[in-house]
C-alpha cells in the first residue's frame, strides 16, 4: 500500500476497491446482526454467523480466482459475499430453510445457515466447467471435518499439472494453477484432522492456503485450555519451510489490519499458485461480536476487559477508522465521513429489504398450502358427523399466521384419524391431495441420496474364450487395474503400501513402474486424509481410488465417509458429487484388532455410499469396472483370504462388470435359503455340501452388494420356493444380518413365504481372540452353520431330521 503510485486513474481504482471492500464488510455485519434477531424472534431455527472475521475474508477473496476451491466452515459468509457467490437473499433463504434451489442454491434448504456451496453440476448431473468459475465445496459442521477434503482439492491441482491428459479439455484445471483455500477456527485446530492434514499437505507440497480465524476461544473455552501454546504461529513453527527442508510458508497477521491482510494474502497466493508451496495464514486477534451462535451469549464467559477490547479492535471499526484517517494524511481522501454514513444507511436498507423479500418468498407458498388445506378440511367438516372436532383443528390451523409445513400436514393427518370410519367424498379428495403433497415433500427433503447411475450401468458378462487360464485372485485384480489405468487417464490410486510394493497383497504389482508415481502412489499411515485426498480430487473431476489397507482401518476415516462423502450429493441437492472409490479388504483375518467385519456400523453410517462385498477377486474387478462407469461413491471390500486362491481369468479383463444391487444364486436348492456375502460365502458353500449329505437341499445366495441390496427382490423369490431363511455373516449380532433381515422381511414382504422363524448366524458380540482357535470359537464355522440349519429342519420334521444332540 505504501508503494502505490497515486495518479488519477490508479487512485480511482484504489479508492473504488477500498469502498467496495468496506461495503461488503459492512453488509456482512448487518446480515449477521439481523440474522441473529430473526432467530431470536422465532422466524428461524438456529443462527451461526461470521461477524468479526470480515476483513481477513475480504483479503482472501482478493486472491481467489476462477478454478480455485474453498473448503471452509460456517464463519465464511463475508468471503462468499466478496466473491459474488452469495447474495443477501441467498443467506436469508438458507436461514429460513427455503427449499427452492433458485433462492437457496447451496443446499435447497437442507443445510443450516452459513453452510455454503457453489453448483458444480448441471441439472442432468454432468460437470460444469469448474475452471471457469469460483468454487466452494459444500460445508459440513463437524469441527475440522473440512480439512481432509481440502488436501484432496489441493492435490488435484498438482495431479493436473503433472498429468496433462487427465483433463484434455481443461474443464477442471488450467495447468494446475488453482489454489485450495481452507478456513478453520483456532479452537478446531486442536482436532486430529487438522494436524493430519497439515502434515500430509507438507509432505505432498500441494497448493493450499489454510486460514486460521483466531478469536481466542472455542465457544466458551479460552486458548490456554485448547492447545499447548496459546500462540498458534509458535505452535506451528516447526512446519516452517527452510532452504534444506520442505514445509509451509507461515504468515501471521492481525484480523483488524486491512493493509497487512492484503499483503499477507498476496504473498500467500504467490507461493501457492506459482510454486505449489502450501501456506498457513494465522489471522490472530479476531473478534466475535455476537458470541458463538444464537444458542447463547458470550457475556457469560468473557471478561469486561475482553469485551471492551473486542469493541475497540473490531475489524470494521478499525477499517472505518483507517479509511477516514487516510484522507487526513494523504493528498486525496477515499470517502468523506458523511458519504460513509450514507453508504452504511444504504446497506442497512438493502439488507432489510432483502430479508423482508426472502421471508415473503419463504412464507407465501406455505400460506398458499395452508389455505388449500383449510378449504379441503372445511369440506370434510361440512360432510362429517364429526364436524365439530374437525372444526377445532381447522381453527387452530387458521390461527397460525406464520405456519410451518409441519402444522399443515399434522392437522390433516389428525383429521383423517378423526373421520377414519366415515365414507366421505371430501375425505377421498383430502387423502389424494395429502398423498400428492407428501410425494412432493419426499422429493424436497429426501431425494438424491444417490444419483441412481450405479444400478443402471450397462452390464457386460464375463467371457471365457480360448484356453482356460487359472490365476491367483491377486493377478486377476492386478491385470484388471492395469486395464483401468490404461483406459481412464484421470484414474489414480493411493494408500499405505499401494505404490512401491504394489499393495500388501500385490494387487497393484508393477503398476507404479508402468504408470508413474503420480498415479500409483504411497501415502503415510493417515486414513482420514487418505479419504480426504479422494473426496477432494473426486470433487474436481478425477477418478481416485483411495486404498484403506484393511476394513478395520476404515474406522479411522469413518467420520469423513459418514459426514462428508456420503452426504455430498444429498446435502447439495444434486449440486456436487464425489465419485470416490474406497478399496479395502477384510473378513477372516484373525485377532481382536484385525477381525475384519465392522460391517453393521459401516452400513448404518454411510448411507449414500455403495457398500460392495465381492466373494472373490474377479467379482471385485467387475465392481471396479462398473463403478468407473457411474458417478457414485463406493466401498469395495475385497476378500482378504482370496488373493492366493485360483480363479478362472476372464478373457475380457477390464471390460466385464459386476452388477450393483443384484444378488447371485450360487447354488440352487429347495429346503432352505442361505444368504451371505464376502469371504463367508466359501464357508457357507462348504456347509451346503455337508447339509446335502444330511438330506437338506439348500439354496445359497451371495448378496454381493449390501448398499444397495437386492433391488430385484430375488431373495424373496427364493423364499417362495424354500420357505426358510438363514442369514450368515461374521459381523456382530444385530449388525449386517439385522439390516439384511429388515430388507427381506419388510421391504420385500417375504414374511408371507416363511414357514419357520428366520435365523441369523453371526460372530460373537466380542471381537475374536488371536489365532485359529480364537477364530473358530468366535466366528461362524462350517460346524456352526450345519448344526443351526439342521436344527431348523429338525423343528420342521423331527422324524426325518432327528436331533443331533
Amino acid at each position: 500500500m505504501e508503494t502505490l503510485e497515486v495518479n488519477k486513474i490508479t487512485f480511482e481504482e484504489f479508492r473504488n476497491q477500498i469502498i467496495s471492500d468496506y461495503r461488503v464488510a459492512f453488509l456482512s455485519r448487518e446480515v449477521s446482526l439481523l440474522g441473529r434477531r430473526e432467530v431470536l424472534t422465532g422466524k428461524a431455527k438456529f443462527g451461526i454467523f461470521g461477524d468479526g472475521k470480515e476483513l481477513p475474508q475480504i483479503a482472501m477473496a482478493r486472491v481467489f480466482k476462477n478454478g480455485d476451491f474453498r473448503s471452509g466452515y460456517y464463519r465464511d459468509q463475508t468471503f462468499m459475499f466478496a466473491i459474488n457467490e452469495l447474495t443477501v437473499e441467498n443467506f436469508f433463504a438458507q436461514l429460513y430453510s427455503l427449499t427452492d434451489l433458485e433462492h437457496e442454491p447451496a443446499s435447497g434448504g437442507r443445510q443450516m445457515t452459513s453452510h455454503f456451496a457453489t453448483r458444480s453440476l448441471n441439472q442432468d448431473g454432468s460437470w460444469k466447467n469448474l475452471a471457469d468459475q469460483k468454487n466452494s465445496s459444500s460445508d459440513i459442521s463437524p469441527t475440522a471435518g473440512q480439512m481432509p477434503r481440502l488436501l484432496g482439492l489441493a492435490q488435484a491441482s498438482k495431479v493436473y499439472r503433472q498429468l496433462q491428459n487427465a483433463d484434455p479439455n481443461q474443464k477442471f484445471s488450467r495447468n494446475g494453477n488453482e489454489i485450495a483455500f481452507g478456513t478453520i477456527g483456532d479452537a478446531s485446530t486442536s482436532e486430529g484432522h487438522f494436524w493430519e492434514t497439515v502434515n500430509a499437505g507438507g509432505v505432498l507440497q500441494v497448493p493450499m492456503i489454510i486460514s486460521i480465524w483466531d478469536d481466542g476461544y472455542g465457544i466458551s473455552v479460552p486458548a490456554q485450555f485448547q492447545r499447548t501454546k496459546s500462540n498458534l504461529s509458535e505452535l506451528l513453527s516447526g512446519f516452517q519451510r527452510t532452504e534444506e527442508e520442505r514445509g509451509y510458508e507461515i504468515i501471521s497477521v492481525k484480523a483488524w489490519d486491512y493493509p497487512a491482510l492484503i499483503d499477507a494474502y498476496t504473498k500467500a497466493e504467490m507461493y501457492a499458485r506459482e510454486h505449489h508451496i502450501p501456506c498457513i495464514v494465522h489471522v490472530s486477534e479476531c473478534t466475535q461480536p455476537q458470541g458463538h451462535s444464537t444458542s447463547g451469549s458470550h457475556e457469560r464467559y468473557k471478561s469486561e476487559e475482553r469485551l471492551s477490547w473486542e469493541k475497540e479492535f473490531d475489524g470494521i471499526a478499525k477499517f472505518r477508522e483507517w479509511i477516514i484517517k487516510f484522507g487526513e494524511t494523504a493528498s486525496e481522501s477515499i470517502i468523506s465521513r458523511d458519504e460513509l454514513i450514507e453508504l452504511e444507511n444504504q446497506v442497512k436498507k438493502e439488507v432489510r429489504d432483502a430479508q423482508k423479500k426472502t421471508w415473503e418468498n419463504y412464507l407465501n407458498p406455505i400460506i398458499e398450502l395452508k389455505d388449500k388445506a383449510v378449504l379441503l378440511l372445511e369440506n370434510v367438516a361440512k360432510e362429517s358427523i364429526n364436524g365439530t372436532f374437525v372444526t377445532i383443528e381447522i381453527d387452530q390451523l387458521k390461527a397460525k399466521s406464520s405456519p410451518f409445513k409441519r402444522d399443515i400436514f399434522s392437522a390433516i393427518r389428525k383429521v383423517l384419524r378423526i373421520v377414519r370410519e366415515e365414507s366421505l367424498s371430501s375425505k377421498v379428495e383430502l387423502k389424494d391431495w395429502l398423498q400428492n403433497q407428501l410425494d412432493i415433500q419426499e422429493e424436497i427433503y429426501s431425494s438424491l441420496l444417490v444419483s441412481g447411475t450405479a444400478v443402471n450401468v450397462p452390464q457386460q458378462e464375463m467371457k471365457f474364450e480360448g484356453e482356460e487360464i487359472y490365476e491367483d485372485g491377486r493377478v486377476i485384480v492386478r491385470d484388471n487395474f492395469d486395464k483401468i489405468f490404461e483406459k481412464y487417464p484421470n484414474t489414480l490410486i493411493f494408500g499405505e503400501d499401494a505404490g512401491n510394493i504394489g499393495d500388501v497383497n500385490q494387487g497393484l504389482e508393477g503398476l507404479q513402474i508402468k504408470y508413474g508415481i503420480e498415479r500409483i502412489m504411497d501415502t503415510g499411515i493417515r486414513e482420514a486424509t487418505i479419504l480426504g485426498q479422494g473426496i477432494g480430487m473426486a470433487m474436481r473431476g478425477l477418478r481416485p481410488i483411495a486404498e484403506i489397507q484393511y476394513l478395520d482401518y476404515v474406522l479411522y476415516c469413518l467420520q469423513g465417509i459418514s459426514d462428508d462423502l456420503a452426504t455430498v450429493l444429498y446435502r447439495t441437492k444434486g449440486g456436487q458429487k464425489a465419485p470416490l472409490i474406497i478399496r479395502t479388504r477384510g473378513h477372516r483375518l484373525e485377532g481382536v484388532w484385525h477381525s475384519g467385519s465392522p460391517m453393521g456400523g459401516i452400513l448404518n453410517l454411510v448411507r449414500g455410499v455403495n457398500v460392495l462385498t465381492p466373494r472373490n477377486l474377479t467379482k471385485a474387478a467387475g465392481f471396479y469396472n462398473t463403478l468407473l462407469q457411474c458417478d457414485e461413491p463406493a466401498i469395495v471390500v475385497e476378500s482378504l483370504n482370496g488373493y492366493r486362491l485360483k480363479e478362472q481369468k476372464p478373457s475380457n479383463i477390464g471390460e466385464f462388470t459386476t452388477p450393483i444391487g443384484v444378488v447371485e444364486v450360487t447354488k440352487e436348492g429347495t429346503d432352505v435359503t442361505l444368504l451371505t456375502y464376502g469371504s463367508t460365502w466359501r464357508i457357507v458353500m462348504d456347509s451346503a455340501k455337508e447339509l446335502e449329505q444330511l438330506g437338506i437341499s439348500v439354496e445359497v445366495i451371495d448378496a454381493q452388494s449390501l448398499l444397495p441390496f437386492d433391488i430385484n427382490h430375488d431373495v424373496a423369490k427364493s423364499l417362495v420356493k424354500t420357505n426358510r431363511l438363514v442369514i450368515i455373516d461374521e459381523d456382530v449380532p444385530g449388525g449386517a444380518t439385522a439390516y439384511l433381515l429388515q430388507e427381506i422381511i419388510e421391504k420385500q414382504s417375504a414374511y408371507f413365504s416363511l414357514d419357520s422363524q428366520p435365523i441369523t448366524i453371526t460372530a460373537k458380540a466380542h471381537r475374536p481372540p488371536y489365532a485359529t482357535d480364537g477364530d473358530y470359537f468366535s466366528k461362524p464355522s462350517v460346524d456352526d452353520i450345519v448344526e443351526r440349519v439342521y436344527a431348523l429342519m429338525h423343528e420342521t420334521n423331527p422324524v426325518k431330521y432327528p436331533s443331533i444332540f
